[in-house]
């Protein structure tokens, strides 16, 4: 009897032994937000959430150093655990990060917080063919935040410098999206400081039930394809408080994309807000439901814009822009269904083409300010496919400076008007 009331203690003590061991190895890297860390005060945190700090497994922060691997570490043993995790990524330090994909499912829900800087690898031979496309990519994460007062800086000038956009004797060449979310659900952007990426800004990409707000993205109004917030194939959308300078689109909306709200944008300079491009190579496009609303655009290529190519097919329909206010905008309404983006020319519609993507039920409204250019209102529309219940109230557009009155110009658009509208639309027509 004696001898196995031993033997139970023993095992027990093994056991607790053993217990506390492995408690204490899934924990080794990781804190309790009860530790204090400077870099969360004042953040909006739950207590059970555990901490992974980059420095903890292994990241320099000098900006010289590889930090990639640290990164990818603390973000594995964060997505594995069981409890809400955040990966720390400590401010007043700067973190070269080559190629990286963080991927889902994880365990629980997961923050990736920024304090610090993410910077790209400044030398172009520093990526293979199979990761030009793309710098930082989320893949497959349900319940992600990416936040932080931090900065993401995509050392883009090489990249500009080599564009054939820049030199047109050059070849054109792909380069990496800085931050690309894929197939993520429950996702929420916030605070981040973007600047200078290879080429698009951000993408999102058959993701569902996201969130952006307050983003702060800037590139230089000259950088190619440095567009500023991309969607595309993903549904339930809210885009809000965000500040966009770069050298193309603030923000391009694509095929695939449903129910996407964007409200209280500063844009310029830059190309606008795009629906599209779409259709290209003959493809089908779909995007519905679409409101863009509270917009200011400060001396933008393009104000309002819709723009597909020929010979596509498909449909853009139920898209309101509304309480817009323009200064210096070169296009400030247009619709092209004649869009051209192509190393070599395009041939006319009329010479190749007998479909176009369908464009339909577009509102432009409480729409005020001031046009670059003559022509305030473009409705260039398809001749197989015209646009159809294009929708114009309240606009009061008009030329900068002593340029004379704005005018409008139609084609194949079937359009009406109610409120006061300036410049009188569809005053000329081909």
């Amino acid at each position: 009897m004696a001898y196995n009331v031993l033997l139970l203690s023993s095992a027990y003590v093994v056991m607790s032994f053993f217990l506390c061991s492995v408690h204490a190895k899934v924990n080794l890297n990781a804190s309790s937000l009860t530790s204090g860390d400077d870099n969360l005060r004042g953040r909006s945190v739950k207590s059970n959430q555990l901490v992974f700090d980059v420095r903890k497994h292994g990241a320099y922060g000098d900006g010289l150093h590889d930090d990639s691997k640290a990164l990818a570490k603390a973000w594995s043993a964060a997505c594995s655990s069981s409890q809400p995790s955040i990966v720390l990524v400590p401010k007043g330090m700067k973190y070269l990060t080559k190629h990286i994909t963080l991927s889902g499912p994880c365990k629980s829900s997961i923050t990736l917080m920024i304090e610090g800087t993410l910077v790209a690898p400044p030398r172009k031979s520093d990526w293979s063919k199979k990761t030009i496309q793309h710098w930082i990519m989320f893949n497959g994460v349900r319940g992600l935040t990416v936040a932080g007062h931090g900065a993401i800086n995509g050392n883009g000038k090489i990249w500009w410098q080599n564009s054939c956009k820049t030199n047109s004797k050059l070849t054109c060449t792909k380069a990496p999206t800085a931050l690309t979310f894929s197939s993520c659900s429950n996702l929420k952007v916030e605070n981040l400081k973007l600047v200078n990426s290879q080429q698009i800004h951000m993408s999102v990409e058959d993701c569902t039930d996201v969130r952006i707000l307050g983003l702060t993205i800037t590139a230089p109004g000259t950088s190619p394809n440095t567009d500023g917030i991309h969607i595309t194939r993903s549904k339930k959308v809210h885009v809000t408080g965000c500040t966009i300078k770069t050298g193309d689109d603030c923000m391009s909306i694509e095929d695939g994309t449903e129910n996407l709200h964007v409200k209280k944008i500063v844009c310029g300079p830059g190309h606008g807000i795009s629906i599209g491009s779409l259709g290209d190579h003959n493809s089908k496009a779909r995007v519905n439901n679409v409101t863009v609303d509270n917009v200011r655009l400060y001396g933008t290529t393009n104000g309002a814009r819709i723009k597909t190519w020929q010979g596509g097919r498909g449909y853009a329909k139920n898209i309101v822009f509304q309480n817009m206010i323009m200064e210096n905008v070169w296009n400030p309404i247009i619709i092209d269904q004649n869009y051209c983006d192509s190393a070599t020319p395009c041939k006319k519609q009329v010479e190749i083409s007998t479909s176009a993507v369908q464009v339909s039920n577009v509102s432009f409204k409480n729409i005020r300010g001031t046009s670059a250019s003559k022509e305030a209102i473009k409705l260039d529309c398809s001749r197989n496919v015209p646009c159809q219940d294009i929708n114009l109230k309240d606009v009061k557009l008009t030329v900068k400076g002593d340029g004379g009155d704005a005018k409008s110009t139609c084609r194949n658009a079937k359009w009406k008007k109610s409120g006061t509208v300036i410049p009188q639309p569809c005053a000329s027509s081909n």
